[in-house]
């Protein structure tokens, strides 16, 4: 269960604004990767906090809110699968979390500067002091925070881009490579927002 230790490690070395950020949809054949920074008030816990991955859908709609609610600030950050295509997975991942952590703001919409960013997995290019946790979504309770986050936010891009390619059943698959989808691009071919770099395999 993630716990607080990590982050108490930093708040105690004086830093107040700790960012905490993950992505979601790293493994995706279809739409952005996405990234959400989220600044927690120091100590706090919400019950139930876990990997997004491990929530329901239910459940993560109810903690996202909760997040929304008690966070002192957020950012989002995304990166389109034409840039996926240009600059790979890794780089486009770690883009969407820089993104996410430059757009940080509170609730009255002023920007915030973290002064310590805790990463799940990952190094970002920006000048603020960071550390790479792994597995910091088990670990830590503000990566798994923002995990949650980012997953809610992409699964609602996802209804919406359903909408726009009903033919892939983008609600259900979330844009990762299930049968039924591998099936449909066989069928139907590549959309706009199809990653075509992951592509080449399923489309021999």
């Amino acid at each position: 269960m993630p716990t607080l230790d990590i982050e108490n490690t930093i708040w105690d070395k004086g830093h107040n604004y700790i960012a905490f950020c993950d992505e979601v949809g790293r493994g995706c054949l279809f739409g952005s990767v996405l990234a959400a920074a989220v600044i927690m008030p120091k100590g706090l816990v919400i019950e139930g906090i876990k990997d997004s991955k491990k929530l329901s859908p239910k459940k993560r709609e109810q903690l996202y809110e909760l997040i929304k609610e008690k966070s002192v600030a957020m950012g989002v950050g995304t990166v389109s699968a034409q840039v996926i295509d240009e600059i790979n997975i890794k780089n486009a991942t770690r883009l969407a979390m820089k993104k996410a952590i430059l757009s940080i703001k509170d609730k009255e919409e002023n920007s915030i500067k973290p002064d310590y960013i805790l990463i799940d997995a990952e190094k970002v290019d920006i000048s603020i002091p960071q550390q790479a946790i792994i597995k910091g979504d088990d670990l830590s309770h503000g990566i798994a925070s923002a995990s949650i986050v980012a997953k809610v936010i992409r699964d609602r891009l996802c209804q919406k881009w359903h909408e726009e390619h009903p033919e892939y059943n983008i609600k259900q698959n979330k844009g990762y490579g299930t049968k039924e989808h591998r099936e449909a691009l066989k069928t139907y071919g590549i959309s706009a927002m199809h990653r075509k770099s992951f592509l080449t395999k399923i489309l021999k």
